[in-house]
């Protein structure tokens, strides 16, 4: 029995050591990288070779297609003048929203029997609030619907929005007229009153960095030149008048009243007088004498 458990320890070793196993193992410390814009990322790419000493390092990184971050010992691109490498760890000096992605460490140890070793890092560049876009009309009329809109998009994580009106934050609630969405960033009117006017802005904010606002725009609410009730009461007089007439049109064509008259001025026609009488001559005889 003990010879048997020999013979297996030493066949498991034998294994271990043959070239079925020798190849080459990349991994990452921190394959998740966050950092904030215009600071240093660091893509940690640790690895481990059997025989090949000195085997060959790529970076790409990964989008609509795959670019070369650094190929044949060098960097390429963009990458050039703010990258540097530490064994096959990357460092990216001051970062933008533009290196967000995912990046792959490949490592081709030729020597090895399984030659190419990879590990996938993803780098999240964070981005404070900037000034959002605030969209406030100058007026609008007493009752009518208004929506306010306010947009950062350029803030990661996305940011949430605020309004503000004469410097107070307004906060919806079931008494008030108005409704507001904080991650699309719009205030809603329903039906806009006198007291709706004043001094608009919105604010942005995310974890990253301090709120940012817009500039306050002032929003005046106005009556209309004539009363609501007056014009549509007019437009509603109008459009009966109007339907009237086709209605009596529509009648007058079907019972004919309107293609009588055209029909007998159509059928009255031209008829020449009758020639006078033709008098044969040989038969005239003279009556009288015209002698004086």
């Amino acid at each position: 029995m003990n010879t048997m458990k020999a013979l297996a320890l030493t066949l498991l070793i034998t294994l271990m050591h043959s070239p079925l196993f020798l190849s080459v193992t990349v991994s990452s410390s921190k394959p998740k990288v966050e950092v904030h814009e215009h600071t240093d990322a660091v893509l940690a790419c640790e690895f481990r070779t059997e025989k090949d000493q000195n085997p060959r390092i790529e970076w790409k990184k990964k989008g609509m297609g795959v670019t070369f971050v650094y190929f044949n010992h060098k960097f390429t691109g963009q990458y050039a003048s703010r990258a540097k490498m530490e064994g096959a760890t990357l460092t990216f000096h001051s970062v933008s929203q533009k290196d967000s992605g995912e990046y792959r460490c490949e490592v081709t140890a030729s020597e090895d029997h399984v030659s190419l070793g990879e590990a996938t890092v993803t780098l999240n560049v964070l981005v404070p609030p900037h000034v959002p876009s605030c969209e406030v009309p100058s007026s609008v009329f007493v009752g009518s619907g208004l929506e306010l809109q306010c947009k950062d998009k350029l803030s990661v994580p996305p940011a949430t929005y605020r309004w503000y009106k004469d410097n107070k934050a307004l906060t919806p609630s079931a008494e008030m007229q108005y409704s507001a969405d904080t991650s699309k960033g719009t205030l809603e009117f329903r039906s806009v009153t006198k007291i709706d006017a004043g001094m608009y802005r919105c604010e942005s904010s995310n974890s990253v960095g301090a709120p940012k606002s817009c500039v306050a725009q002032q929003l005046k609410v106005i009556d209309y030149p004539l009363n609501t009730t007056v014009l549509i009461a007019s437009a509603a007089a109008f459009l009966a008048l109007v339907l009237f007439c086709c209605i009596c049109v529509c009648v007058c064509r079907r019972r004919g009243c309107c293609k009588k008259e055209k029909k007998m001025k159509s059928n009255k026609s031209y008829n020449p007088p009758p020639p006078p009488p033709i008098r044969n001559i040989k038969h005239y005889k003279q009556a009288h004498s015209f002698m004086i």
